[in-house]
This record gives structure tokens, C-alpha cells and sequence, in this order.
């Protein structure tokens, strides 16, 4: 028997994976913003996020949203197609940039919620909107969902080289990740199925009813090696 696993040492809860929650200022989604239009009073800082927080004031109820790029303290968040709104796709023209895009109409906003991502409205139908993702793949949801007109804030923070290691640790730290991330081929065999060689000597696929200690690599995968065009 071997040591436990990264994934097993994590799922524990132990404090050396766990954010404090204080650096958490809520939840950045709109599932249960008031209807109407908001004021931006403040742009603060999330210490546990890769963007800033737009503190939204709807007639005296303060709600926190993910700001889009260029969005102002005294800009007022209403339903249209301008940019740092929040409105329903069948109001997006084609070819408009959006990010924190609900799966289904009502989640608060699912994808492209990282700083600077953006996904582009291809098409739209009576019921249907198709999206281009930043991953080039197509994704088709209702045009009842909503999304945040714009890109999201924060888009040239992976601009600036992090020049140390250990200005990278505390960045990581912050947000509750390991660094420096060890692969299993450089640890020892005691504490990885693939640790002591220079290389994967056994196959990466693995079953999903495997043992925690043995569930690395290719997890009950569909396929694998490269697609042919």
C-alpha cells in the first residue's frame, strides 16, 4: 500500500486545500437579481477570484456582479444590449460578445466566467441561440438564458509574468490550489501508480470501479490517442 493520492488528500478537507472563506464576497451570478435597473456604486477586489466585483445598488438592495471590461462606478445596469448589461440572448445581436452565460434560464450563469473570456452569439433561432465558446466548440441553449454583454473584466492579467516562484505560490494559495504541481512520473512509487520510472510504464487507462489509490490517468475514457480528421 502506498501513500494516499493528491485527489484523496483533497477530498478530506484538509487545510492545506481549504480557502478561507473570507476571501469569498458572495456569489457573482444573477439568479435572484430584482428586476429593474442597478447602479454600480463600488468596484472592489476578490481576493479568491481572477476579477474584481461590481457592487450593484437596485433601489437599496446591494447585489454583487462580474463586471465587464470598461464597466464605471455611476454606470447603470439595465436589460440591454450595451455593454456590462445583463439581458436575455433574444435581445444579442449576432456577432456580440458575451461571458457569464446561464445554461438554462434562471442558473445565475454557468459559462465563460473566467477573466477576459468571452463567448461570441453565432446564430439565433425563435428558441435557440448558438454560441462559438473559447474553446472553438459550439454550444446551443435557449434564448431565454442570460448573459453579461462585453468581456470579462480583468482581460490582460495573464499578460504580466508572475517573474518568481514565489509570487506564483501565494497567487495559487490564494485560491486554494497546490503549487507546485508534482506529476506522478517524477514522484516515488510509494506515493503515485506512476511514480520510480521516467514514464508511464503500465497503461493510463484505468476502470471507474478502480480503488481511490489506483484512479489516475484515463478514467473509464470513451477514447483516447489523437483524433483522425
Amino acid at each position: 500500500m502506498g501513500k494516499n493520492l493528491r485527489q484523496q488528500r483533497r477530498g478530506k478537507a484538509n487545510p492545506r486545500y481549504m480557502v478561507p472563506s473570507h476571501r469569498y464576497l458572495g456569489n457573482l451570478n444573477y439568479a435572484a437579481f430584482p428586476k429593474g435597473d442597478g447602479t454600480v456604486i463600488d468596484i472592489v477586489h476578490a481576493p479568491g477570484r481572477r476579477m474584481p466585483a461590481a457592487v450593484v445598488d437596485f433601489n437599496g438592495r446591494k447585489e454583487l456582479l462580474m463586471p465587464a471590461e470598461g464597466v464605471f462606478i455611476g454606470q447603470v445596469i439595465s436589460n440591454t444590449a450595451e455593454n456590462g448589461n445583463i439581458t436575455e440572448l433574444k435581445n444579442v445581436t449576432e456577432g456580440t460578445k458575451i461571458f457569464n452565460v446561464e445554461l438554462h434560464p434562471g442558473d445565475g450563469g454557468r459559462l465563460c466566467r473566467a477573466s477576459g473570456s468571452f463567448a461570441t452569439v453565432v446564430s439565433k433561432t425563435d428558441k435557440t441561440c448558438t454560441l462559438l465558446m473559447p474553446s472553438r466548440q459550439k454550444k446551443v441553449i435557449s434564448t431565454d438564458c442570460r448573459a453579461t454583454v462585453g468581456i470579462g473584466a480583468s482581460s490582460g492579467r495573464t499578460e504580466k509574468p508572475f517573474m518568481k516562484a514565489g509570487t506564483k505560490f501565494y497567487s495559487m494559495k490564494a485560491l486554494g490550489k497546490l503549487y507546485p504541481h508534482t506529476s506522478g512520473v517524477s514522484m516515488n512509487a510509494v506515493d503515485h501508480p506512476f511514480g520510480g520510472q521516467t514514464r508511464p510504464g503500465k497503461p493510463k487507462t484505468v476502470s471507474r470501479h478502480m480503488p481511490p489509490g489506483r484512479k489516475v490517468g484515463s478514467i473509464s475514457p470513451r477514447r483516447t490517442g489523437k483524433r483522425k480528421k
